[in-house]
């Protein structure tokens, strides 16, 4: 099961065959134009893709393969606001929330509403008029999320600290584990704190828990008349719940089913983003993500970057057997980049079910990674020498915000050798050379040398920008969230629904009034129901 549907596949597995046994560096041999051939530029980025194993033939191939399955059709379904998440019968407009093109005037109408109310609101913070219930001024921002409402937000937020509003601190709460919420407690003052608790329906059981013992340590410190609207505001579609909760109606920011979470950065979940580094940054960013709806909306599929990285990925995923895809940036800043595509990419394709059926081909590759250069000095050695094949992503601004250029050499510097290690290798007459040029005996080296080999021909794409700015990271977003989108269309899935996340946590729900004597856990299988009980115990030795 890892082929496609598509009418060309015997060309395309026999182009596999013939490049699997021909190296990279033969390829830039036979084409002395090969990196302008393999090379785009879109929305202030630069894809370098000539380090693949593809030659014209298959490139064009791929590109059938796409019209084939009517891509250029279904980019413009996406864009125009089709009901294309079938399972849910609605559209999937999280362009809409930036402005692309083509965004249907009601929605559009919509979400300038909004940006209007969020800029109204971060200004009142940022100019000391929202004030907590004593009268201090916000100091501490606190975002209360999960998954897309918490992801996106925290992944921007650190990739643009420079860019970071004096005197606001960002914070952000996910796991319903409580040491994640009190160790940032534990450093705020309650009296210049303000929360932003994210939540479509404002019922997500992780979000709802933190977000009142939140408001128990604000009542505990401030005492329990205080004005709690003061220190909340939230980003939902319930409005009833928010204000149950004691949070102002008119400090409610709207969301809409039209909008996945991890599609939400870009909508009111973007607020802590605003919050922390200005609303002419936030709208910097949804600009740069514009361009790239654009570029990918109107641009040949020859010349689509996002098209482009998706068709190598469905490449090495269906006709090598890749079955991971590694994300590397060489920029400190960009370290949670590899985090947030593993919701984007793993939460979209991670699907076995195709229209109408079961899919019959691999979907979904694993998506990994750590920022440059930690990785060189952790896994990259199964991508030297492993044995299995990696396709990696480098990612690289070319200027840092700082002023040691030396630093930022260094890492430039490592990212490319790595993207040219992992295409040369090394032989087994160079690795016996290395042994013999440090002291060993020629029968030693002789014996040893295959430990040094590295085949090569290990695939890279670089992905470069003049610098890590905000309208440059909302292309990049945008380019990965239409890459996963060309991937589901070859793939036949539905890249937006999610029910695999749906059904842990109505069972978690179901565990916790089992746990609490509320329901009966009988129907649980022997090692749940054993796991639960010692659960239990463990409550029961803490009350002695």
């Amino acid at each position: 099961m890892s082929i496609p549907s598509l009418s060309h596949n015997d060309e395309l597995l026999a182009l596999q065959n013939v490049l699997a046994s021909q190296s990279l560096i033969s390829l830039f041999v036979e084409d002395a134009n090969r990196t302008e051939d393999y090379s785009c530029e879109a929305s202030g980025l630069y894809l370098d893709y000539s380090k693949n194993r593809v030659n014209s033939r298959a490139m064009a191939l791929l590109f059938n393969a796409a019209r084939e399955k009517n891509l250029e059709q279904k980019i413009q379904a996406l864009l125009g606001g089709e009901a294309i998440n079938y399972t849910e019968k609605r559209p999937a407009l999280h362009t809409a929330l930036r402005g692309a093109s083509n965004t249907p005037a009601d929605k559009k109408a919509l979400v300038d509403d909004v940006h209007v109310k969020m800029a109204e609101f971060v200004d009142s913070i940022h100019s000391c008029r929202w004030r907590g219930s004593t009268g201090k001024t916000i100091t501490d921002i606190v975002n209360i999320g999960i998954g897309g409402s918490d992801l996106g937000p925290l992944m921007v937020t650190e990739a643009l600290k420079p860019y970071q509003q004096k005197n606001i601190r960002c914070h952000f709460v996910s796991n319903v584990d409580a040491a994640d919420l009190l160790s940032i407690l534990a450093n705020t003052n309650p009296e210049s704190t303000l929360f932003v608790v994210a939540s479509k329906t404002f019922t997500t059981l992780e979000t709802l828990t933190n977000a009142t013992t939140a408001r128990d340590w604000l009542t505990r410190a401030l005492g329990a008349d205080v004005d709690v609207s003061k220190h909340f505001v939230a980003t939902t579609s319930n409005v009833e719940n928010a204000v149950k909760f004691g949070i102002d109606a008119r400090n409610v920011f709207p969301m809409w089913d039209w909008v996945g979470g991890r599609y939400s950065l870009w909508s009111s979940i973007g607020l802590p983003i605003a919050l922390g580094l200005g609303m002419e940054n936030f709208k910097a960013l949804l600009a740069g993500a514009a361009e790239m709806d654009n570029h990918f909306s109107e641009q040949p599929l020859e010349k689509n970057m996002p098209v482009i990285l998706a068709l190598l990925g469905v490449w090495y995923t269906n006709y090598w057997e890749a079955d991971t895809h590694a994300i590397i940036p060489y920029a400190h800043d960009l370290r949670l980049f590899p985090k947030y595509l593993q919701q984007l990419d793993m939460e979209s394709n991670g699907k076995s079910a195709a229209h109408k059926g079961q899919v019959k081909q691999a979907t979904g590759p694993i998506i990994w990674g750590e920022a440059g250069t930690n990785g060189q000095h952790s896994f990259h050695q199964l991508l030297h020498q492993g044995t299995r094949l990696v396709p990696v992503d480098f990612i690289a601004p070319l200027k840092a915000h700082h002023e040691h250029n030396d630093h930022q050499t260094h890492l430039f510097a490592n990212c490319l050798s790595q993207s040219y290690a992992l295409m040369v290798g090394k032989t087994l007459e160079q690795a016996k050379q290395e042994f013999i040029d440090i002291g060993y005996s020629d029968e030693e080296s002789e014996q040893l040398a295959h430990h040094k080999v590295m085949e090569g021909n290990r695939p890279t794409n670089t992905i470069l920008m003049d610098q890590l700015t905000p309208k440059n990271l909302g292309a990049l977003i945008a380019l990965y969230e239409h890459k996963v989108f060309v991937q589901s269309v070859i793939w036949d899935i539905n890249p937006f629904d999610q029910w695999g996340v749906e059904l842990g946590k109505k069972i978690s729900t179901l565990i916790s009034g089992v746990i609490n004597n509320e329901i009966d856990g009988s129907t649980f299988d022997a090692s749940t129901q054993s796991l639960i009980k010692r659960y239990q115990n463990s409550l029961k030795l803490d009350d002695l």
